[in-house]
């Protein structure tokens, strides 16, 4: 008889325990987990756009290879991207027709139509304000390369010991596809009140929370059952 009392008490925690242990589990388990960090690289993208007005490609080849024929358009980025498929296309709408409206034609030479786009703070490395996107109609000789229609218009130039691109009008100062976490640099997602990253892969801490509350109110439940038929 002296024990009695203590078995009451001690089965109804039984369930109480079971409820919460997947809710522990789960805030282990979102503690543990690390932010993953995909890499990136930070660098001048090169595009290239028929004379028609059809959208951007990724070009196949690099900037001193291609050449562009008269009436083309040619166009590089500056931004952070993981790979070509992930790489930001230059903005603004601007055909041939518009960029070289005043470069008449002559023989022996061709006109491209250069757009050149420096890209927004977040893709900065220093997160300034970068210069002011702009075309310009480069008159090159008829065999020019897309390189020498930048350097035409968009001096100086920088390049590294492997022939890439690294500034365009001397932007940026320093770097040279310098490789970033996109999930903290140019990627990141949009910051709420908290400071944390909204849209993240885990679940939220209103979510868990949501669910501690809702076990809790079962384990009452079935603790105040348990009292009635004790």
């Amino acid at each position: 008889m002296p024990f009695a009392p203590r078995t009451r008490v001690a089965r109804p925690l039984l369930p109480v325990v079971a409820l919460l242990l997947p809710v522990l589990v789960l805030f282990a388990m979102v503690g543990a987990a690390p932010a993953q960090a995909a890499d990136g690289y930070r660098y001048w993208s090169f595009w290239q756009r028929g004379g028609d007005g059809g959208g951007w490609s990724y070009a196949t080849q690099g900037p001193s290879s291609a050449r562009p024929a008269d009436g083309d358009m040619i166009g590089f980025r500056f931004a952070v991207s993981e790979d070509s498929n992930d790489a930001t296309r230059p903005r603004g709408m601007a055909d041939f027709a518009a960029v070289c409206a005043d470069t008449p034609a002559t023989d022996g030479t061709k006109r491209v139509a250069v757009v050149i786009d420096f890209g927004t703070a977040t893709d900065a490395p220093d997160r300034r304000t970068p210069p002011t996107p702009r075309t310009e109609c480069a008159r090159v000789g008829e065999d020019a390369s897309a390189g020498e229609a930048l350097a035409a218009v968009a001096k100086p130039l920088r390049y590294n010991s492997a022939a890439l691109l690294c500034a365009v009008s001397g932007y940026p100062e320093t770097g040279c596809g310098d490789k970033v976490s996109t999930s903290e640099d140019a990627h990141a997602a949009p910051k709420g009140d908290g400071g944390k990253a909204d849209g993240g892969s885990g679940p939220s801490a209103g979510l868990i929370g949501g669910l501690a509350a809702v076990v809790l109110l079962g384990a009452a439940a079935v603790w105040q059952a348990r009292r009635r038929r004790v």
